[in-house]
């Protein structure tokens, strides 16, 4: 499915597009930890814009097409609509644009529930990797509550954020359990989202393990629960991207979004946890990561492209084929 502008090209969207905005949000934020403001720029356009065609059709499903909507609503990839707004609303609040992020995780807060329950209720065996969006999501409440939470010295929403980091690890474990292992060799791209939810878990960790609210024990239990999911994720990305090098899937799916966000995601996850939990080398580590979902992404990107151009040109070629016989009589 297309993401390219055309007529009426927005109206065909699936849920699953939400990927491709979290994609763009993640690594404009990896990219402003990193020093590369104007780029960290232009990517958080790139998602601001994709967020906001892909909320006017959220709001036009729901307002016009309820079956749609109902439809849709019970997939997981449904979830994508509240982990993209949390990812924009988290780089908005790294710009200083705080009532924006606010706006946004109470649009994220308000939507999360119905759109988890529908989804969790409609979960069955041996899912694909979209099943740990309902993880994803939730993690993606906990770091958006807890960068405001610091920005805006709100204690409660570091609280906040902790029980939906708690919530979000076990939502991790329960989609592990109805993971099919299988898509590890065979997916089409949203596989990789086994990894990339203890990725943003470690970044929602790392945020709490920042914050001056917890001390002590506390803080010792965040910042061990918080390496041990990270390390969980970085042994994923291994196992992934070598099942990826063994077993290639290079034909382009709107799932393939899937899997640029989890490595942009692990990228700033390794960038975040460094500072607070006093592990220098991670920094470098996420930094090459960083590189490399960069270079996913504007491959996806070109992929794309040129399935839209493919696409086309067949288009234009069944239409130009003259009628066979007979059909002029029907």
């Amino acid at each position: 499915m297309s993401i390219l502008p055309g007529r009426g090209w927005w109206a065909g969207l699936p849920p699953a597009a939400g990927a491709a905005v979290m994609a763009a949000g993640i690594i404009s934020v990896g990219l402003h930890m990193t020093g590369y403001e104007v780029v960290s720029l232009i990517a958080l356009g790139v998602a601001g814009a994709l967020w906001l065609v892909l909320a006017a059709d959220f709001t036009a499903r729901l307002l016009g097409d309820r079956g749609r909507f109902r439809a849709e609503a019970d997939t997981p990839a449904a979830l994508t609509a509240v982990a993209a707004t949390t990812v924009v609303g988290t780089r908005l609040s790294l710009l200083g644009w705080q009532t924006t992020a606010v706006v946004l995780l109470a649009v994220a807060a308000a939507i999360w529930p119905g759109l988890l329950y529908n989804v969790v209720r409609h979960w069955r065996w041996r899912m694909p990797g979209a099943a740990f969006l309902g993880c994803v999501a939730t993690q993606g409440l906990a770091v958006l509550a807890a960068v405001l939470a610091a920005a805006c010295r709100q204690d409660w929403l570091a609280w906040a954020a902790l029980a939906a980091f708690c919530l979000g690890l076990v939502l991790y474990v329960a989609a592990l359990l109805r993971f099919d292992l299988r898509e590890v060799v065979g997916g089409a791209g949203d596989h990789w989202v086994a990894g990339g939810a203890l990725s943003i878990s470690a970044l929602a960790g790392s945020k709490l393990t920042a914050s001056s609210v917890w001390t002590g024990s506390a803080h010792s239990t965040l910042r061990t629960v918080t390496l041990v999911v990270l390390a969980l994720s970085l042994v994923w990305y291994v196992v992934l991207l070598t099942a990826e090098l063994r077993h290639p899937r290079l034909r382009y799916d709107i799932r393939r979004w899937a899997t640029v966000f989890p490595l942009g995601m692990t990228a700033t996850a390794c960038l975040s946890v460094a500072e607070p939990a006093g592990i220098a080398w991670l920094r470098p580590l996420g930094e090459f990561l960083l590189l490399s979902a960069v270079v996913a992404w504007l491959l996806t990107f070109a992929a794309l492209v040129a399935s839209h151009v493919t696409a086309h040109r067949a288009t234009r070629r069944a239409a130009r084929r003259p009628p066979g016989p007979g059909t002029m009589d029907r």
